[in-house]
């Protein structure tokens, strides 16, 4: 037993080594804005952006991958339509077919397709997918339609007039 042990450990510690070459990478590439410098990343005044970690990447070789986003009819998504201004300068936009950008800056954040819930909440796809356990990547819609919580910040956007 102690040979077997002793094999698995160069094993484990280099699986903890990628583990945290990973972790550190996410949190580079996430907390320097896109890799440019604080001055060209944009000049305005506003707090950036906290964008939630979503599942990144290819599944691994056997791994399921996520189910395809179901068809969505106009009439699912009817509330959801327009432009949702956020209090950081960002903001959601959405159109009737279901597709919609989470944008800040002239960049997109995300884009993809909305997925009706039911009862005013929405999740939003990833890579192409559903991703139907996680729950912060979609918004719930408050205060009779005019209202959008968006799970993955917390932070509440008002649809634009017009």
């Amino acid at each position: 037993m102690r040979a077997r042990a002793r094999s698995a450990a160069p094993h484990a510690r280099a699986v903890l080594g990628c583990a945290a070459l990973a972790s550190a990478l996410a949190l580079t590439v996430a907390g320097c804005g896109g890799g440019e410098e604080p001055a060209k990343a944009g000049a305005s005044s506003s707090p950036p952006i906290a964008v939630p970690s979503v599942p990144l990447g290819t599944p691994a070789p056997g791994a399921s991958k996520m189910p395809a986003v179901p068809k969505v009819q106009a009439a699912q998504v009817k509330a959801l339509v327009g432009r949702w201004t956020g209090p950081n300068g960002d903001h959601f936009e959405f159109k009737a077919d279901g597709t919609g950008a989470w944008m800040k800056g002239g960049q997109a954040l995300w884009n993809g397709k909305v997925i009706p819930e039911g009862k005013g909440k929405f999740r939003f796809s990833w890579q192409g997918g559903d991703p139907q356990s996680a729950s912060y990547w979609g918004a719930t819609l408050t205060d009779g339609g005019t209202k959008m919580l968006f799970a993955g910040t917390n932070q509440t956007y008002t649809k634009a007039k017009g």
